[in-house]
Order: structure tokens, then C-alpha cells, then sequence
């Protein structure tokens, strides 16, 4: 499953770094020095605030929220009392990364929405997709061994020990979901409430458990 098939939107002040890799995976160890050869290059509308955290003038930051970079966070961008950014983060335009939620290494394309009590790590979220309140990307096995992505048969060997939750545009999940390490969610899915998600769940569709997926039929 590559990039350029799950991030269709280029909403992202980081969509050509993310497609310049061919499986998203790839991206993920080489969040961190982007970030920071990015922040160096942005213009008077960011604020360089602490070591390598650029914040939009327009951007709101509730004076709760804990932040250590390397972290862009973009214009119109909303982050709420009590976040923890963890570093190696890109907030995208539009964003609400809310209530005591964490994330660390992971970029949100431009209008997420991850309001509430929510864990993203080593994750892409693509153009207005939304995690439930609860819901985590985990990124680590039990076995702490490299993840691998089951695909149409296929085992993809990543050799990365870390790896949440990759998402495409307009993804809905529900509240209190976990979302295995590896899992790609294609664009425009819905995902019911308390669900366990793994591997590749494929495009316009809603997941009411993994045993029961079905094909979004327009109204």
C-alpha cells in the first residue's frame, strides 16, 4: 500500500516530504530532522518559541498544553488545555488536537480533528479525518518486535519497531477504538465505536467489527 494511495489531499504543509516517500512507513524516522530543516525556512507568520517549536501568529495554544519540539503547529491550528506534544510533531492548518491528548512523531494533515483523551504515535492522519474520544493509534507490539503489514497476502517487512496508524482522507473512528500497529485506513471509512482495527481496511467503507465490514452505499 503506497503513499501516494492512502494521502490523496496535498493539505499539508508537509504533503510533498510525505509523498516523497513510496510506502508511508518510510516517513516516519525522518519526521524529526524535516521538522526541524522546515521550521528554519518559515516566514514572520510563525513564532519560534523554545528550541525548534514554530507556532502560526494565528494559531490557538491553550497555556496548559505542554510542548517540546521539534513541532510546527500551523495557522488557525487549535491545541487545548492539557495536550502533550511529545516532539517530531507537524499540527496541521485547522487542526483541533484537544482535551489531554498525546502525540509524539506523527504529522496531522491540514483539519483533523482529535479532540478528546486521545494517544496518536508514529501516525499520519490525512486531511479531515477524526479520532473519536479514546481512541489511540497503538505503535508497539507486545512482543516488541518490527511491525509487519499484512496486505492482500502479502507480509510487509517494515524493519520499524514503532509504527501507529496511517489514515486517508475523511476517516471517521469512533469513540474508545484501537487502532493496531500498522493499520492503514483508506479514505472516506467509518469505523463503529470500541472496535479493534488491524492491517489494510480498504476505501469507502464502514467497519462495524473486523468480521463485519461493509461497502459505503451512497444515499
Amino acid at each position: 500500500m503506497k503513499t501516494k494511495d492512502i494521502f490523496k489531499s496535498s493539505e499539508s504543509i508537509a504533503d510533498s516530504f510525505i509523498k516523497s516517500f513510496e510506502f508511508p512507513y518510510q516517513v516516519l524516522p525522518n519526521i524529526k530532522n524535516y521538522i526541524i530543516e522546515l521550521g528554519n525556512s518559515l516566514g514572520s507568520d510563525f513564532n519560534k518559541i523554545g528550541e525548534d517549536i514554530w507556532i502560526h501568529k494565528d494559531a490557538k495554544v491553550n497555556k496548559s498544553a505542554e510542548i517540546h519540539g521539534p513541532c510546527i503547529i500551523d495557522k488557525d491550528a487549535e491545541v487545548r488545555c492539557n495536550a502533550f506534544i511529545r516532539g517530531s510533531v507537524i499540527i496541521g492548518k485547522g487542526v483541533v488536537f484537544g482535551n489531554s491528548c498525546e502525540i509524539k512523531n506523527s504529522i496531522l494533515y491540514d483539519n483533523v480533528q482529535v479532540p478528546h483523551f486521545s494517544y496518536v504515535g508514529d501516525s499520519i492522519l490525512g486531511s479531515h479525518s477524526h479520532l473519536g474520544a479514546s481512541s489511540i493509534t497503538s505503535n508497539l507490539k507486545s512482543d516488541k518486535k518490527d511491525i509487519v503489514i499484512n496486505y492482500e497476502g502479502e507480509k510487509i517487512v517494515t524493519n520499524i519497531r514503532k509504527i501507529g496508524a496511517f489514515l486517508g482522507d475523511n476517516v471517521e473512528v469512533g469513540c474508545g477504538c484501537v487502532l493496531n500497529p500498522g493499520t492503514i485506513i483508506l479514505s472516506n471509512t467509518s469505523i463503529y465505536p470500541l472496535t479493534s482495527v488491524r492491517g489494510v481496511i480498504k476505501e469507502n467503507m464502514i467497519v462495524k467489527d473486523m468480521q463485519n465490514i461493509v461497502e459505503r452505499r451512497e444515499k
